[in-house]
């Protein structure tokens, strides 16, 4: 079992940033990929951004390429996700979850074992 929470969600106004973090803990040996994903109200979840186990392979949907950065930290078990020029249509609950054996694959929600409950982020015009 792997238990993540996410934190730093908030209120930001367009133009702002936000740094998001989730922690992992429980069977945290086991975990090999990661990734954040957001669902807004009325939309399925989507996929923002996925990282390798050891960070050097990065994955972006295309909304955000160039804006956010993925990046993890395996000493401290957490993945973070550096939010800059919010928009508005970034509004979303974001999730982070994690794979516990290699899939190569980031993108969809199938590939994943664990999930955190999520955190709001909300931008204002």
């Amino acid at each position: 079992q792997v238990q993540l929470v996410e934190s730093g969600g908030g209120l930001v106004q367009a133009g702002g940033s936000l740094r998001l973090s989730c922690a992992a803990s429980g069977r945290t040996g086991s975990i090999y990929g990661m990734g954040w994903f957001r669902q807004a109200p009325g939309k399925e979840r989507g996929f923002v951004a996925g990282i390798s186990r050891g960070g050097g392979n990065t994955f972006y949907a295309d909304s955000v390429k160039g804006r956010f950065t993925i990046s993890r930290d395996n000493a401290k078990n957490t993945v973070y996700l550096q939010m800059n020029s919010l928009k508005p249509e970034d509004t979303a609950v974001y999730s982070c979850a994690v794979q516990t054996d290699y899939r190569g694959i980031y993108r969809s929600t199938n590939n994943y074992d664990y999930w955190g409950q999520g955190t709001q982020v909300t931008v204002s015009s």
